[in-house]
């Protein structure tokens, strides 16, 4: 097997935030909560990693919340999937699209995606805005692909924002989630962005690499943004820690060992950076580029929200 190890590149953490937002922005953050703008809605709801004291006055947040997210009794601001209510104001509404485009620098093409949001009983309302970043990374990898409509995977694919981007650059997309709510949302998704044709597969994430080993089947482009913890479809059971290690082997005897690339983003509070590319030159040690750090959201008094790990990997 070749030794890569003088031919990595981009060997150095890099902390990356979206620069192409116009309908999302993070207005405040503090004392586990965040204040941000999608589209012309404010919303109020909680962050655990938001440890510092806000910025702005308690009056200005209450003015400014069009939503805002009240947790069930009980419920701490730490805990990383909170459950409860919006108190929502009389104008707002309880569904609304944003769009978001993103124009290559090599090729001067345009991602165009829309989005529809929704107050979900977790908290989520349908995007996690630093998740542009990889939508990015996805567009333009699919397009240094250079071949006709490379297969690309993407697993724990929620409401679809890596797969619309892998689809919108020519992609033949397989779209792997658990639950059928999220599935339709994306399609949804698909339909708003005016793309088609992305397969949607309700099934647990493993179970589905597993299968497609024993087909020996292959892609060009795998994509993994596994929860801490989550179930399957039929009660499966995902731990991330106990779990991360036999998805990272299957996926690796699935890619094409050239001319691909795979992502792996993680949002557990207990995985760092370093774990993120230690687990991907492991499983994919003939990478000939390699990006790992974090993705965040600058507040307007610019304190740097973590709001995920990621390591990304092209051969």
């Amino acid at each position: 097997m070749q030794d890569n190890s003088d031919v990595l590149q981009n060997k150095n953490m890099e902390l990356l935030t979206p620069q192409n937002w116009h309908n999302y922005e993070l207005i405040d953050s503090g004392d586990y909560e965040k204040l941000e703008r999608f589209g012309k809605y404010i919303l109020r709801r909680p962050e655990p990693q938001a440890v510092w004291r806000k910025a702005l006055p308690e009056k200005e947040w209450a003015e400014r919340t069009d939503a805002w997210f009240k947790k069930e009794k009980g419920k701490s601001a730490l805990e990383g999937n909170e459950k409860g209510e919006w108190i929502l104001k009389p104008h707002t509404p309880q569904q609304w699209f944003i769009n978001y485009t993103y124009h290559t620098v090599e090729t001067g093409h345009a991602l165009s995606l829309r989005f529809r949001l929704g107050l979900t009983a977790f908290k989520h309302v349908g995007i996690f805005p630093e998740q542009a970043e990889n939508w990015n990374y996805i567009y333009d990898s699919v397009q240094r692909l250079n071949r006709e409509q490379p297969k690309v995977l993407n697993l724990f694919a929620y409401t679809g924002g890596a797969s619309l981007a892998a689809k919108a650059a020519g992609a033949d997309v397989t779209h792997v989630d658990s639950v059928k709510q999220v599935l339709n949302w994306a399609r949804e998704n698909m339909e708003a962005s005016g793309l088609d044709n992305i397969r949607w597969v309700l099934e647990d994430a493993l179970k589905f690499v597993k299968r497609e080993v024993k087909r020996e089947k292959r892609y060009q482009g795998i994509i993994l943004d596994p929860p801490a913890y989550g179930r399957g479809p039929d009660g499966e059971k995902w731990i991330l820690e106990d779990n991360i290690a036999e998805l990272m082997e299957a996926c690796s005897r699935i890619l094409e060992p050239q001319n691909s690339f795979c992502v792996l983003n993680l949002y557990s509070m207990g995985f760092s950076s370093l774990i993120a590319e230690s687990l991907m030159k492991d499983y994919f040690p003939n990478a000939s580029q390699i990006e790992f750090g974090e993705l965040f959201l600058p507040d307007n008094s610019k304190r740097k929200l973590p709001l995920s790990v990621f390591c990304r990997i092209r051969t």
